[in-house]
């Protein structure tokens, strides 16, 4: 069986790392669209609330009301973005990390090659012959 390299183990966690930081960026990118729309939602409100408009005043409850129910649904958002960055932000940071040991693993084992080269080179200059039976 082929012994998989340390550095071969850590690029297949460094890619599974970088798909669990897409998600993240996903996530946060939807829960600002949410917060997006529920902000134009909320001008929407005032400006009804505001209007001089007849038809406007006799819904100002009901205008009331759903700006109420929007701003607690902004603050959800809010802390839901919040909670969405600090998960990007720990992938993200997961992800360099494991680049970076990645990285580390190839060099070395480029330079254990490197160093066997060498050894080789070395061992074919000044070998011995196994047996006497080479020398005739």
């Amino acid at each position: 069986m082929i012994e998989k390299k340390r550095s071969d183990k850590l690029k297949r966690l460094v890619a599974v790392q970088r798909h669990l930081e897409k998600m993240a960026e996903y996530d946060l990118a939807e829960t600002s669209r949410q917060r997006a729309e529920v902000n134009a939602a909320m001008d929407v409100a005032i400006l009804a609330l505001g209007s001089l408009d007849p038809i406007h005043r006799a819904f100002s409850q009901s205008y009331a009301d759903r700006f109420g129910r929007l701003s607690i649904k902004d603050q959800q958002l809010t802390g839901m973005q919040q909670v969405h960055e600090m998960r990007l932000t720990r992938e993200r940071a997961k992800g360099d990390r494991l680049e970076e040991n990645m990285l580390d693993a190839l060099q070395a084992e480029r330079r254990e090659a490197d160093d066997n080269a060498v050894y080789d080179v070395i061992d074919q200059q000044f070998a011995t012959p196994a047996s006497s039976k080479l020398q005739k």
